[in-house]
């Protein structure tokens, strides 16, 4: 029977979601706490890729369990094993076809930003040292709205089909003296939320103006954007599916 998980993680130990030869993932971190628990071999399929160091307040993942067992006690034996950085909310039956990653209909990924050293937030915030233009920012911002292609935005050497998305929100807010940049789209590729927001900066800071951004993203040059911001600051906040699937 498939059953879907739904977990949040702290990914600064971590070299992504996905399971690597070399590197501990989150991933691979699950899997094997459900085959010791469950005394089988479990493979999951999670809803995306995060990359190394970045955080989850909410990930889904689907997987197969032939073996009857109790939804409650097994979240609760699961949140014993694993370690303390990642944390199993729910454990759920869903429908033979029901699938973590192809039927998530819209993903929601903040940036949190700090203007200045702050010694509570390093390992979750971003620190710049100089106010960029917040207001020029969340202008240049919707121009994501109109846009579909984003290679301009991708890692290189990526196996995607189509560079395509369809941005539907996208906004600098400030929160209890974080600045944050919210974005969600029907799908992301990689490297590319932390793309967008090292190319705003440059916006912000006056060393891109708003016609060169729009030059970047028809260019599908990964090199016409600017730097990538670090991960540690890339939160997944929220996965949406139809309500058939997650209610």
């Amino acid at each position: 029977m498939r059953y879907f998980i739904e977990l949040a993680y702290q990914g600064a130990a971590y070299s992504g979601w996905q399971r690597q030869p070399n590197a501990p993932s989150v991933q691979q971190t699950l899997e094997q706490a459900l085959s010791v628990l469950l005394k089988s071999e479990i493979s999951i399929v999670g809803a995306g890729r995060t990359d190394a160091g970045v955080h989850a307040r909410q990930m889904f993942a689907h997987c197969d369990i032939e073996a009857a067992f109790d939804h409650e006690q097994l979240k609760e034996r699961l949140n014993n094993y694993l370690p303390v950085d990642v944390v199993i909310y729910r454990i759920f039956p869903v429908s033979p076809e029901s699938h973590a990653r192809f039927d998530a209909t819209a993903r929601t990924y903040e940036y949190w930003l700090t203007l200045g050293k702050d010694p509570f937030l390093y390992q979750g915030a971003y620190a710049i040292h100089k106010t960029p233009d917040f207001d020029l920012m969340n202008q240049v911002a919707q121009k994501l709205l109109s846009h579909r292609d984003f290679q301009c935005f991708s890692k290189s050497r990526t196996d995607v089909m189509t560079y395509n998305c369809a941005v539907h929100h996208a906004q600098w807010t400030q929160r209890d003296g974080i600045w944050v940049f919210t974005i969600t789209a029907d799908r992301f590729l990689r490297n590319m939320v932390r793309a967008v927001v090292g190319t705003l900066l440059e916006v912000g800071w006056g060393k891109m103006q708003q016609d060169h951004f729009d030059q970047v993203l028809q260019s599908k040059n990964r090199s016409s954007a600017g730097p990538s911001v670090p991960g540690h600051a890339l939160y997944l906040t929220k996965i949406d599916y139809p309500k058939t699937i997650v209610s």
